[in-house]
């Protein structure tokens, strides 16, 4: 998760993107608690791959993420945009045992058992055009015998979405450590793929993971896309969203919404799927389909596909709004 997230500007701009919050609950955190359910193990350890210029406070935050799961967190450095593979080398003193390889910036759900004889699972998604992705194509007996990236032919329309489970992650290493050495790059980086290739020439058993849902973060649209997904997939499973320290006058909350702490509705109506953080003011406002952050004052307002940051102020006629942290709108 070292990279920014320059599309989802100005948001990324002092939150890295994997720390936005989806439904109150950072990307990466619900990412990590989601593979522990698939996982189904008591996890020993989270390695958080990130920028070096992150701050403490975020290096604080992603350690909590691993130890409301009971496990250590471990902080390493990417100090160039090198790729997956030179990322994922970057924690290789972690790379021993069983691990999950995901990139932070990706949210899903998925009801399957790991198999037990694989060697490694590669999570996918069933798309209607395979040619934006990549894809894996299987054998007979369902077992991936390579990776396509982006093709122009018809290979499978199973797409990998990020998420990986090695078995011994430390074979990958291994294989990720000749890439390096003999700077095999591809688009100018180092890419997993080509440590997973390595992989199964050796003889390495990979099977598929589908899933059912698969959510991105690219950008302000998606985000807020997926904040309504995500939302629904919570209101079914029955999670309670809204906090009760909430306080509403002349207010209309219509669900699923999530709702934080110590937030003032006045003659308001929020929903259906809007988040909104921690201190918050809605006030003389509507808001739909909407995710505000924390301590942010929205007045006079109509907002529908919008996003706002932090300690941000809107008071305003623009409806489909995107303004980052400390902006002011009056």
């Amino acid at each position: 998760m070292a990279g920014r997230g320059s599309r989802l500007r100005p948001h990324t701009l002092t939150v890295p993107k994997p720390l936005i919050p989806i439904a109150g609950k950072p990307i990466v955190h619900r990412l990590v608690e989601d593979i522990a359910k698939v996982i189904g193990e008591q996890i020993d350890e989270v390695a958080f791959v990130i920028g070096e210029d992150f701050g403490e406070q975020v290096e604080t935050d992603l350690k909590a993420i691993a130890n409301s799961l009971g496990a250590k967190g471990t902080i390493y450095y990417q100090d160039k945009p090198l790729g997956t593979g030179h990322a994922i080398m970057c924690a290789k003193d972690s790379l021993e045992g069983p691990a999950v390889v995901a990139y932070a910036d990706t949210l899903f759900r998925a009801d399957f058992e790991l198999d037990p004889k694989a060697d490694s699972v590669i999570w996918v998604k069933q798309v209607e055009d395979p040619s934006a992705y990549g894809v894996v194509s299987l054998n007979d007996e369902g077992q991936i015998t390579g990776l396509v990236e982006k093709p122009q032919e018809f290979v499978s329309d199973l797409a990998v979405i990020g998420i990986y489970y090695f078995k011994d992650v430390a074979v990958l290493k291994d294989e990720l450590q000749y890439v390096l050495d003999n700077n095999i790059i591809h688009g100018g980086e180092y890419q997993i793929n080509d440590g997973i290739k390595g992989m199964m020439k050796k003889g390495k058993v990979f099977v598929p993971g589908k899933i059912d849902e698969w959510m991105d973060c690219g950008n302000k649209n998606v985000t807020v896309e997926t904040n309504t997904r995500m939302l629904g997939f919570l209101k079914k499973e029955g999670e309670d969203l809204v906090s009760e320290s909430i306080s509403q006058t002349d207010s209309q909350i219509i669900q699923p919404c999530y709702i934080g702490k110590g937030v003032t509705l006045t003659n308001a109506v929020v929903g259906p799927n809007v988040s909104i953080g921690d201190g918050c003011t809605i006030e003389n406002a509507s808001v739909k389909n909407s995710l505000i952050q924390t301590n942010s004052i929205v007045k006079n307002a109509n907002l529908d596909n919008a996003m706002i940051g932090n300690h941000a102020k809107f008071d305003g006629s623009f409806t489909a709004i995107s303004i980052g942290d400390y902006s002011v709108l009056e």
